[in-house]
């Protein structure tokens, strides 16, 4: 029998396996991945390279139409990979789909930069759903952002499909090239000679063809790129996505009921005796509040950020007692809904006083961009609620994609509704109520703002649109980028001019250490 130094001598010298073997990726990584595409098809790259160009043309020059122009192809070209990989449209893609395309009529109908930005986000977000198509919660919230994993992928999953096609239709390609260079020519050369024949039709051709410079150059490029990888990356994504929905959540190991309900009903006892005593403030009115040794404004600002966060910190933990919920049978069941669907209406409540101590601050200060945005999330909270208790009565499938088409209408009744706007018409109408008016900060508004803060008399109107008039002027883009408020504050203003007086402009605080307005006024 071979001693211990003998077996150890042994076993160093055993020849060692080299290259060492792959460890195994985790089964998730496999399960998610997507099967091999369908070949790239003629009308898909013709989709994306019309992509590639309207965005090099039309997107350097700001956003308004012409993203929507811009999506167009961008969606042919992924419906045209999806039909060649055999994929259908389900009526969930059409949501997704119809729902990214509305969110970009917000940078067609608003100036404002962030209802447009969120809009612009929340369009790219859907979209990647219609791509994906999926169902479960980590479905919906990787797959919001899955068409990123499909950049790279794409563009080389094009390039091999025009390979292959110009190996075997190469003698057709040259009568393609040649035709449409013609065509171009043409077009350059009796349009320049229309042109400098008739003025209006110069002017014509002025306002829909872009007004492409040198300088422009890499910028134009760089967005060409833009556009043409995402709309390879979308077909791509169209043809072979990503399945997240087989990616699997395990719920937690079930608590005991005493275990699980106690720490959620003192909860509960928590949130009645706030309510309670919301109630009586409400109820004791101006000497309530004065007892407590505040203000009503301070009051009712003070307490909303706490109760912003005590509605977002209530969600989580909904989220974390459904996973410890006992799961026994019919009982664990009612409890868990019974003590769980109090916790939901309770906070409903919360989410009611914390409007309604914005609307108290509101009354007392004004609106601004913050307080109508930090609102609109607190509404958007307590419809999450709502659909959370609507999924415990009749079944919780659908809530992933339930609570993301609500995130995604509320971005877009967001941006319809025109935050800039509605901020200068609730401060006008604040200062015909009480004659609190601050001019200096209509300075930083977008041209939405431009109808309500019209209606003011002189010399508030024009000290109160003088910034804004600054930056229409500083603006002037082509029709496919000029947003339907930018226009309309633009015609206001044609026919009305601003009657700027400086000493009148400084009283009402339009400067504020230096900045604001500059020195052309």
């Amino acid at each position: 029998m071979p001693t211990y130094m003998q077996q150890h001598r042994a076993a160093t010298q055993r020849p060692q396996q080299w290259p060492p073997p792959k460890a195994e990726p985790p089964k998730w990584v496999t399960a998610v991945r997507p099967g091999a595409p369908a070949g790239v098809r003629p009308a898909t790259l013709w989709a994306a390279l019309a992509t590639a160009l309207l965005s090099g043309l039309l997107l350097g020059d700001g956003l308004g139409p012409n993203l929507m122009l811009v999506a167009v192809p961008a969606a042919l070209a992924a419906y045209f990979a999806a039909r060649a990989a055999g994929r259908r449209v389900r009526p969930w893609t059409l949501v997704w789909a119809v729902g990214g395309l509305a969110l970009l009529a917000v940078p067609a109908l608003r100036d404002a930069g962030w209802p447009t930005l969120l809009a612009v986000m929340s369009a790219l977000a859907l979209g990647s759903l219609a791509l994906h198509g999926n169902r479960t919660w980590p479905g919906v919230l990787i797959g919001c952002l899955g068409i990123f994993g499909s950049v790279g992928s794409g563009t080389a999953w094009a390039w091999r499909g025009v390979r292959e096609r110009a190996e075997v239709s190469r003698g057709r390609w040259a009568p393609v090239v040649r035709t449409t260079l013609v065509a171009v020519v043409l077009l350059v050369v009796f349009g320049a000679l229309f042109a400098g024949a008739d003025a209006a039709f110069a002017n014509l051709l002025g306002g829909l063809i872009p007004d492409v410079s040198v300088a422009d150059g890499p910028w134009r490029v760089f967005l060409f790129a833009l556009g043409l990888v995402g709309a390879l990356a979308a077909a791509r994504t169209a043809a072979a996505p990503m399945r997240w929905d087989r990616i699997e959540v395990r719920p937690a190991r079930a608590r005991g009921r005493t275990e699980w309900a106690l720490p959620l009903i003192v909860l509960n006892l928590l949130f009645a005796a706030f309510i309670a005593v919301q109630l009586a403030v409400l109820f004791g009115g101006y000497e309530k509040v004065l007892s407590t040794g505040l203000t009503y404004s301070e009051y009712a600002r003070q307490g909303f950020w706490q109760l912003l966060w005590a509605t977002v910190l209530t969600l989580g933990v909904i989220g974390l007692a459904l996973r410890w919920a006992p799961r026994g049978g019919a009982r664990d069941r009612t409890l868990v809904r019974s003590v769980l669907g109090t916790l939901c209406v309770l906070t409903l409540v919360v989410v009611a006083s914390a409007l309604r101590r914005m609307d108290l601050y509101m009354d007392e200060y004004g609106l601004t961009r913050l307080r109508v945005s930090v609102t609109a999330a607190e509404l958007w909270l307590g419809l999450v609620i709502v659909l959370i208790m609507t999924a415990g009565m009749f079944g919780s499938r659908w809530l992933p994609r339930a609570v993301a088409v609500s995130a995604a209408a509320a971005v877009l009744v967001f941006g319809l509704v025109s935050p800039d706007g509605l901020v200068a018409e609730r401060n006008v109408e604040r200062y015909r109520s009480s004659d609190k008016i601050d001019v200096h900060y209509f300075q930083d508004l977008s041209a939405d703002a431009v109808p309500a803060l019209d209606t003011l008399t002189e010399p508030l109107r024009s000290c109160s649109l003088m910034g804004i008039e600054r930056r229409l002027d500083d603006k002037l883009g082509s029709w496919y980028a000029t947003s339907l408020g930018e226009a309309r504050a633009r015609e206001i203003l044609d026919e009305r001019p601003l009657d700027i007086d400086m000493t009148e402009c400084l009283k009402l605080g339009v400067y504020d250490g230096g900045r604001g307005i500059s020195d052309e006024y």
